[in-house]
């Protein structure tokens, strides 16, 4: 039998901190390990390592927390398929994509107000400012 970790040595074997391991804990995206009833400290698995990398593996390419607890409940689930798992895929594309389009409008926004800018103009002079505030 593998012995367990006391937290820290899941935490550090992880690649994350003990606060990290808690947190998942409490948002119960991992369980936690009962305490021994005859002292000690609570040791935690292997499997368990395994799962918090999953969980930051995940959250890198963009999962929120509740997405990886249903991406995690997939995979225990009987009868689950892949196309659950890729349609969870493709709704974080769209989100990704939606926010992309964002950031691309206010890029062109924003190389707009630098191309119009007087440069070295005064501030009473100045496009950016101006433009800033009729949209405040």
């Amino acid at each position: 039998m593998t012995k367990g970790m006391k937290i820290g040595q899941a935490a550090n074997a992880a690649g994350v901190n003990v606060e990290t391991v808690r947190y998942y804990e409490r948002r119960g995206l991992i369980a936690r390990p009962p305490k021994p009833t005859t002292g000690g400290f609570r040791q935690y698995a292997p499997s368990t390592v395994r799962c918090i990398r999953f969980v930051k593996d995940a959250q890198k390419i963009g999962f929120s927390l509740a997405e990886i607890s249903e991406l995690l409940s997939l995979r225990v689930q009987p009868g689950a398929t892949c196309r659950e798992v890729r349609s969870l895929a493709e709704q974080r594309r769209a989100e990704v994509q939606e926010r992309l389009n964002d950031l691309q409008r206010i890029a062109d926004v924003l190389d707009e107000l630098i191309d119009t800018c007087p440069d070295k103009e005064s501030l009473g002079a100045c496009s950016i400012l101006e433009a800033i505030e009729r949209e405040a």
